[in-house]
């Protein structure tokens, strides 16, 4: 197997997931409104869920699915700079964000690890389990950063305002 083609294949499985999550927190949601509403009977596991998976949700759509694309930037100021500042504006912004997740790294795989103390409420799960997924997201975050800045840098990007 090629290292595109596990790329593909790691991008499509990780839409599915996505998907998943999304599907569960409304699944989830729909039968607490039903539990509560129709039959007068709260069920707390369904809020914990939607809770948890859609911060799953956001966190891996972003480090997984997602691609550079997608992320939001400043459209209006960016269509009035020269192309050149719109790259330099790249360079700068994306290595002072990747600098920034890369000095808290440390302090957020000692909060992820210091969470294990903890249970959710209803699920029972250990805290570091439900915010492990911010180490890898953490990581993607600084790759994606440096992978801006390196392409605004080389000129293999064209500002996506023009």
């Amino acid at each position: 197997m090629t290292i595109p083609s596990l790329i593909q294949r790691t991008q499509i499985w990780s839409g599915h997931i996505s998907a998943f999550l999304l599907g569960s927190m409304f699944v989830a949601f729909i039968l607490q409104v039903i539990f509560r509403y129709l039959l007068n009977l709260p069920i707390g596991w369904t809020v914990e869920w939607v809770t948890l998976s859609w911060l799953w949700g956001v966190l891996f759509t972003f480090a997984f699915v997602s691609n550079n694309n997608d992320m939001i930037r400043l459209d209006i100021l960016y269509s009035l700079m020269p192309k050149n500042v719109a790259r330099v504006m790249d360079v700068v912004t994306s290595l002072c964000c990747a600098a920034i997740f890369i000095v808290t790294l440390p302090k957020a795989w000692e909060y992820v690890d210091f969470m294990s103390i903890e249970r959710t409420a209803y699920l029972r799960l250990p805290f570091n389990w439900v915010f492990a997924l911010y180490i890898p997201f953490h990581v993607s975050v600084i790759i994606r950063m440096f992978a801006i800045s390196w392409k605004a840098i080389t000129h293999s990007q064209e500002a996506k305002h023009a």
